[in-house]
């Protein structure tokens, strides 16, 4: 990929001096390719005078890019002024890392202006997330109104995953009517389960009517994947009505 960002630079200034070297010169055109792009192959003896100073040139150009866009350079070929450049990258990059969580933020290298923004971020970030419960939540860093607003949410977000039938849920934090809600939910999903052979059905959870309800929709739903000649069908639950039905479709 390297070398194919170089064949590509190469239609600049230096392309002009790669065809004016006799076509039959590969090994000096590699050579001028090697010493573009840094490699240790490069013979700096094989260049001419103006290759060699272009070179000189686009690497110092590249290793000042480097260094403004926070990559590893050597920033001992730096100016004064490129070396201010480069810093003052280098600091506008932090603030941005600092105000958007996206990278390492370095609180040391901020103005106390910035320290104190950044500050009130990260609390708006942490509120977010306290309401959310989409990452780690800081009580500590909520004001009174808050903590009460974000108690309310979370208790709300738990008795929601109760009631859906969430793994997240807790039902410590529940009160009576709301445990007794929950447990309705509950009953029902599993009776459903139960009924359609779908998700995890708890037959002890089930009350005797509802057992008899789940019986009868099981023989139902054999009946017709028996009829249907699906291979899940268990002809020791047909009834004498259903088997001949289905012996009479089989027949057919």
């Amino acid at each position: 990929m390297k070398r194919l960002l170089v064949l590509c630079l190469l239609s600049g200034t230096l392309a002009g001096s790669v065809l004016a070297q006799s076509p039959g010169n590969d090994k000096s055109q590699q050579n001028l390719r090697d010493c573009l792009a840094g490699f240790d192959g490069c013979d700096r003896s094989l260049l001419s005078a103006d290759q060699a100073k272009q070179i000189v040139e686009f690497r110092h150009d590249r290793n000042l890019w480097q260094c403004l866009s926070g990559y590893s350079c050597d920033r001992s070929l730096l100016n004064e002024l490129e070396s201010k450049e480069v810093a003052d990258s280098e600091r506008l990059r932090n603030i941005l890392d600092c105000e958007t969580t996206l990278g390492l933020c370095d609180k040391t290298l901020l103005s106390a202006s910035e320290r104190e923004k950044v500050t009130a971020i990260e609390k708006e970030w942490n509120l977010v997330r306290c309401k959310t419960g989409s990452g780690s939540c800081d009580h500590s860093l909520l004001a009174p109104s808050e903590q009460e607003e974000v108690a309310m949410l979370e208790h709300q977000h738990n008795l929601l995953a109760c009631r859906t039938g969430q793994a997240l849920c807790d039902k410590s934090q529940l009160s009576t009517s709301e445990a007794q809600d929950v447990a309705t939910a509950q009953r029902r999903r599993n009776l459903l389960a139960c009924k359609t052979d779908e998700g995890i059905c708890d037959r002890s959870l089930l009350e005797p009517s509802e057992l008899q309800e789940v019986l009868n929709a099981n023989r139902r739903r054999n009946a017709l994947a028996c009829a249907s000649g699906w291979g899940v069908c268990d002809r020791s639950l047909l009834d004498a009505e259903q088997a001949k039905h289905t012996q009479t479709k089989s027949s057919s």
